[in-house]
């Protein structure tokens, strides 16, 4: 008999799911992402989510620091990093964020340092939130894998 814990785990990881669907923070992209992942690559979601977060990172630091200098106006550089957020985001399906990232870019091609500034907030909140979440996520497999592994002697 399978343990009663992956059950109730697996049931965790899809109200998870349906919440995030749901908050419109994650699109089917995110599903097709799932779909690739198999028993010979039972990592490959989570894998190519932390590559998405590495690269963010840096991003997000790259365009701190962009608007940190007050001199700056090389919006155009902005809007080229801007573009590899939004297509990393979307191909993750991370929507809300990749939402946030249009906004941005619209703000950053009309010379904004303020909707910049606003849209640069919004977009590490969102972005946290996402990382937050699908840590969660991750954190709720690994444990129904490994409940799903412990198997039960039938009571007779």
């Amino acid at each position: 008999m399978l343990g009663l814990g992956a059950v109730r785990l697996r049931a965790d990881m899809n109200r998870l799911l349906s919440l995030l669907f749901h908050q419109g923070v994650l699109d089917e992209h995110f599903l097709q992402l799932q779909q690739l992942q198999d028993e010979t690559s039972p990592n490959f979601v989570s894998e190519v989510v932390n590559i998405y977060f590495h690269e963010s990172e840096k991003l997000l630091r790259n365009l701190r620091g962009m608007l940190s200098d007050r001199e700056f106006s090389d919006y155009k550089k902005m809007g080229i990093h801007l573009n590899q957020f939004m297509g990393s985001s979307s191909s993750i399906g991370a929507k809300r964020v990749r939402n946030v990232c249009v906004v941005f870019r619209s703000a950053s091609e009309q010379n904004n340092r303020a909707g910049c500034l606003r849209a640069l907030e919004l977009l590490e909140h969102e972005y946290c939130y996402l990382k937050n979440r699908l840590h969660e996520l991750f954190q709720i497999e690994q444990q129904r894998v490994m409940a799903a592994g412990v198997w039960y002697p039938m009571q007779d």
